[in-house]
């Protein structure tokens, strides 16, 4: 805060300093500066004809996409089962592997913060930086297409997430209940049994439903790039054309969805 002396004595205040107050509108006017020449560059390389036309494109294919091709639903049985499946055996996975990261990287349980810590560091990050599009990708060039591609993907895109707010959940754990039973003359695995792995299993319950929540969303589209599941019964749809055959697969897609979000909404409000 700052103030103004008027000259009969009487004092204004202000919320900045002159200073204060010209940096900030200078701060304004680089940000709007930065905008313009942003959209400049977008505008240059924007064919802004499509732009002006995408309302009579869109309304067209949701004419030829209306009603839904409902007969279809007998072939999307088979892809939905092998999407629910990726997400699930993915995350089953992504946990089995995350929960030694995870401890590794914890500050109190990892055996040495100089060297093994920033390996198991190094591994949360590289697998949370690349999308599971891009590991399906990958993967289908060294395994092959199909659902254990997809499987595979979403276990590697999964281990940064839980291990990331996993080994946070360990360092955010009771020391008072580790000390105790440490005074009992446990041995440091049956300290990590007995005092620490019982504080972080809401957690870790909580990481897994949710991660499985999330799996269910990504997976529904690894099938665009050959990895299974209901994405390539959309991607040869899309391919043809088959507009009613795509809006059922949305609906399906989207029904999915929620029912994957309410039975996690359940279990996280049975674990807490």
């Amino acid at each position: 805060m700052a103030h103004k002396v008027l000259p009969d004595g009487r004092m204004i205040w202000r919320r900045f300093t002159p200073s204060q107050a010209v940096m900030r509108w200078m701060g304004w006017l680089a940000g709007v500066a930065v905008f313009v020449w942003c959209w400049n560059r977008i505008s240059e390389v924007t064919t802004w004809f499509f732009v002006w036309d995408a309302p009579r494109i869109a309304g067209d294919i949701f004419t030829r996409a209306t009603p839904p091709r409902w007969s279809y639903m007998e072939k999307l049985w088979v892809p939905i089962w092998d999407t629910i499946n990726i997400a699930t055996l993915g995350t089953i996975g992504a946990l089995i592997m995350a929960v030694p990261v995870a401890f590794l990287a914890a500050r109190n349980t990892t055996p040495s913060r100089w060297l093994i810590r920033p390996v198991a560091l190094l591994i949360i990050v590289s697998t949370r930086s690349i999308n599971s599009l891009i590991w399906a990708l990958l993967l289908i060039a060294i395994i092959g297409p199909g659902v254990f591609a997809g499987i595979v993907a979403i276990a590697i895109r999964s281990i940064g997430f839980c291990a990331k707010l996993l080994y946070e959940a360990i360092e955010e754990i009771n020391v008072d209940q580790v000390e105790a039973v440490t005074a009992t003359g446990a041995s440091r695995w049956q300290v990590m049994a007995y005092a620490v792995v019982p504080q972080i299993m809401p957690a870790f319950a909580g990481i897994a439903v949710f991660r499985w929540d999330v799996n269910i969303r990504e997976s529904t589209v690894l099938g665009l790039v050959g990895a299974g599941g209901i994405g390539l019964q959309l991607s040869s749809s899309l391919n043809t054309l088959a507009w009613p055959q795509v809006s059922l697969i949305l609906l399906v897609i989207l029904l999915a969805v929620v029912i994957s979000e309410w039975v996690s909404a359940k279990v996280r409000g049975a674990i807490i």
